[in-house]
């Protein structure tokens, strides 16, 4: 199987046992707390049923005095002799047993509500973590709105399927062998009759589950969808506003929400089915088992049946298959809790599932005391094993306080280049080198340590300016970063904010100017003092005086740095040690930016397109950019 078909569906297809693997992997750290829940509702469902079999005695030994007052377990020297005192004895036992039942409850809630919210904190943080280990390429591949559904929607299923279904399914367990005990010791032969309703229903049971299963992947799934289209809407509001594009939103919005609609409907189809059916099939058992028994205490056993029924037995039997009906009436809802997590389990264990590629290997060390060499040595790259070649025979080296600019065609394979310096991705053949460590030999977090990232697109977090810029230097002090912010040309902006650095920068950044969301970013990284840097359009979003002032800073922050830019704006490199023009994946050129005038290729046709002389320009050159564009 090739990498491409190893995608996140196939894992979760292959997920066996979701909730069971769930339930073992990650219920182990508070599992006494889910034990004592299981059995508080398990004597809590049993003490339930005491009341009507204590009723049924007290009616035949204390009112008609048909049967001598005797129950099961209890030793004839604590019951009374008096019909008064056996009275107040069966009252003291059902007021006994309520209470008993009703603390029992307490204790069963608060036991099974603790493990399952805890469940779902250690779920949704191990969730989180194993996405934030996944290779970059599985965000490339996946909507966001999809992740985040899988992080609140499907896990916050869990929470219903271990807090409520799973305990009253082993409530109803209880209760249905229980009750069946009580109605075969009454009479075993009314008791055939009352339990007639346990196969018809299992075979409806069987019948929904079969048929539900697949629909709530689907409905999975389309949760997913729509989250993933709310998410792009409300991220790209800016946008939908400016080209008045609000129809055509509502429209997809639309789309998503009535295939969630179809799918929840089908579901709602096979409920109506099963839900009036199981309750058809108990409530005719209920009736049955009334008029048989009726028939047989007023008249005499009916035909096949044999022996005698008294009013206490009977009463017993009524009450018994009314606590008989009720939860088997709720069978079809603990089906759909469990179906509905099971399908969220399927996602959330394939994500666990999914390999990741991109780790510390088991004999990896420290890049200890970076001086910030580095080397590419014949490296070629592609995204897929199966897919296109993306770069091939990159050589080159870097020595520290060396810029190398690498410029080229969009699509060239400029950012993959580094890409691969920072791990992101893994070459497929040759090898990256940090002051001669093969990268893939030394542990992720020292190689990240020691590179400085900014490109064109950079985020900032929901908080205040502070904050963002002391992102990952978190016990930086207000002075470090201050500088910081003047060496990227930001303080002055900052501080004419309303709170100047204490200013909340909204999500994503949104209350900032690209321009200045990029100089924090850029300060960002000045705080943390990496030994080697990486602009990959770090200054497009600028005008010319603020990148004159900023480049006038880097000059200084590089000095003794190894540093690489990636830059279309041709004029922010001409300075550089190197220049390595890429083209199709490839180093078609190489120099500085004299020389690589000179040489009339590439390079200096990049360069009359940024001065204007498009009428110098080969033709065979407007071609290919007609093309690469």
């Amino acid at each position: 199987m090739t990498e491409r078909e190893d995608t996140f569906e196939t894992y979760r297809d292959r997920v066996e046992n979701p909730l069971l693997s769930l339930f073992v992997r990650f219920g182990e750290e508070r599992r006494e707390w889910f034990v004592v829940g299981l059995i508080a509702g398990l004597f809590e469902r049993l003490l339930s049923l005491a009341p009507p079999f204590v009723l049924g005695v007290a009616i035949d030994a204390v009112f008609t005095q048909n049967e001598p007052y005797d129950l099961p377990l209890v030793p004839d020297g604590w019951i009374p002799t008096t019909r008064s005192g056996q009275l107040w004895f069966s009252f003291g036992l059902i007021f006994g047993s309520f209470t008993l039942t009703g603390l029992l409850g307490a204790v069963r809630m608060l036991a099974a509500d603790y493990f399952s919210h805890h469940l779902m904190y250690v779920i949704r943080t191990a969730t989180y973590d194993k996405m934030q280990r996944l290779d970059i390429g599985f965000f490339d591949d996946q909507d966001k709105g999809e992740l985040m559904s899988i992080l609140n929607n499907d896990i916050s299923n869990f929470e219903r399927f271990f807090d409520d279904a799973l305990t009253r399914a082993v409530r109803i367990v209880t209760v249905l062998a229980g009750i069946t005990l009580i109605l075969v010791y009454l009479n075993w032969q009314l008791a055939v009759v009352a339990l007639l309703a346990v196969p018809l229903l299992a075979l409806l049971t069987l019948w929904f589950m079969r048929r539900i299963e697949p629909i709530y992947d689907n409905i999975r799934a389309s949760v997913g969808g729509m989250n993933t289209r709310l998410e792009n809407n409300l991220g790209g509001i800016h946008l939908v506003k400016t080209m008045t594009t609000e129809a055509y939103e509502s429209d997809r919005v639309d789309d998503v929400s009535y295939r969630y609609f179809r799918t929840n409907w089908n579901r709602i189809k096979i409920s109506t089915i099963y839900h009036p059916g199981s309750s058809l099939v108990t409530s005719t058992s209920f009736a049955v088992t009334f008029i048989v028994g009726g028939y047989w205490v007023v008249i005499g056993p009916p035909p096949l049946l044999s022996g005698t029924l008294t009013v206490g037995s009977l009463v017993t039997f009524l009450f018994m298959t009314q606590r008989f009906t009720a939860p088997l009436k709720q069978t079809a809802t603990i089906i759909d809790q469990y179906e509905n997590a099971r399908a969220s389990g399927k996602r959330v264990m394939g994500l666990m599932n999914m390999p990741t590629t991109i780790e510390d290997d088991p004999n990896a060390t420290d890049l200890e005391r970076p001086v910030g060499r580095v080397e590419y040595d014949d490296v070629s790259f592609r995204y897929e094993a199966d897919g296109e070649q993306i770069l091939e025979g990159i050589d080159f080296e870097a020595e520290p306080g060396e810029t190398v600019a690498l410029v080229g065609p969009t699509g060239a394979g400029k950012s993959t280049v580094l890409r691969l310096l920072t791990r992101m991705y893994d070459v497929e053949s040759g090898a990256v080198r940090v002051d001669g460590h093969d990268v893939r030999d030394l542990t992720l977090s020292s190689l990240r340590e020691s590179i400085g990232y900014v490109s064109q697109e950079n985020y900032l977090f929901g908080g205040t300016v502070e904050e963002n810029v002391a992102y990952g230097s978190f016990d930086a002090d207000r002075e470090a970063i201050v500088a910081a912010a003047k060496a990227a040309q930001a303080h002055g902006f900052i501080t004419d904010l309303q709170e100047g650095y204490d200013t909340q920068v909204g999500e994503e950044g949104v209350k900032l100017s690209g321009g200045q969301r990029q100089r924090i970013a850029l300060a960002r990284v000045i705080l943390s003092n990496p030994e080697i840097l990486i602009f990959d359009e770090a200054t497009s979003d600028v005008d010319t005086e603020t990148e004159m002032l900023i480049q006038r800073s880097l000059d200084e922050l590089t000095e003794d740095r190894t540093t690489f830019i990636i830059a279309h704006r041709l004029s922010t490199v001409k300075h550089a040690d190197t220049i390595l023009v890429l083209e199709d994946g490839e180093i078609v050129e190489r120099g500085g930016h004299e020389e690589l005038l000179a040489e009339d290729g590439l390079y200096a046709n990049l360069w009359k397109v940024q001065a204007g002389e498009i009428n110098e320009l080969p033709e065979a050159f407007v071609e290919r950019l007609a093309r690469t564009n």
